[in-house]
């Protein structure tokens, strides 16, 4: 009894020049989402490695598509497969997810051969994306600031005094935390502030220097777009 294990009974309905260019179109439209998250990444949680996994998904959706095809089966024992992958990496952003599922899409329709829908979908996502970024869409134009300062842990209470400078230099503030540092010896106060107009970072740590006894005194600007 002879078998035959040909490309055409391995492969089912699609040929080998199917493969091919459903790989190579999802490598292609993977690049370009990933040079569109470069290009458009603003935090310092730039990661290579994450961009490289963009571009790995798209490629592997496509495959996986390839793999089921129509066939339900394949689909169902695919899903169980998975099932025991644990992912446990956090994402740092909102839109990184946005970007994961974009591959993700991108792949699927072209391991279903829908070039022309990858193709399309891929320069006009990415194009909207491209254009938030450009002109800024729905920034939101109030700078606030993270301001740390440490206090003696003498009983003494310092907050009337810090109070006074927060009042004479910014325009609005809170209390967001409470903590002891030093084994206890210090307190850290944490305030959301917005500085007056004019006013420098440097004038308001002075300021608040001067009053919780020479202690550490720190203003964070822009932590909105930073990792903390």
């Amino acid at each position: 009894m002879n078998l035959d294990f040909g490309i055409t009974d391995l492969s089912g309905t699609f040929s080998v020049a199917d493969v091919v260019l459903a790989l190579s179109l999802a490598f292609l439209t993977s690049l370009v989402v990933a040079w569109t998250y470069r290009s458009t990444h603003r935090n310092i949680s730039y990661s290579q490695s994450y961009v490289h996994t963009l571009v790995i998904l798209g490629m592997l959706i496509a495959l996986i598509m390839l793999v089921v095809g129509s066939n339900i089966a394949r689909a169902f024992a695919l899903v169980g497969a998975l099932s025991v992958v644990r992912f446990r990496n956090a994402i740092k952003e909102t839109r990184d997810v946005g970007f994961i599922f974009l591959v993700m899409g991108v792949g699927m329709a072209c391991g279903t051969r829908f070039y022309t829908l990858a193709v399309i979908a891929t320069l006009v996502i990415c194009a909207v994306i491209l254009l938030m970024h450009r002109f800024n869409w729905f920034a939101l134009n109030v700078q606030r600031q993270v301001v740390k300062v440490q206090v003696p842990a003498d009983g003494v209470d310092h907050e009337p005094e810090l109070d006074d400078v927060l009042i004479r230099h910014t325009d609005e503030y809170e209390l967001i935390s409470t903590e002891t540092v030093r084994g206890g010896a210090l307190l850290e106060l944490a305030y959301t502030a917005r500085l007056k107009k004019g006013v420098r970072a440097g004038d308001l740590i002075d300021q608040l220097r001067a009053v919780n006894s020479g202690q550490k005194a720190t203003v964070l600007t822009g932590y909105d777009q930073t990792d903390l």
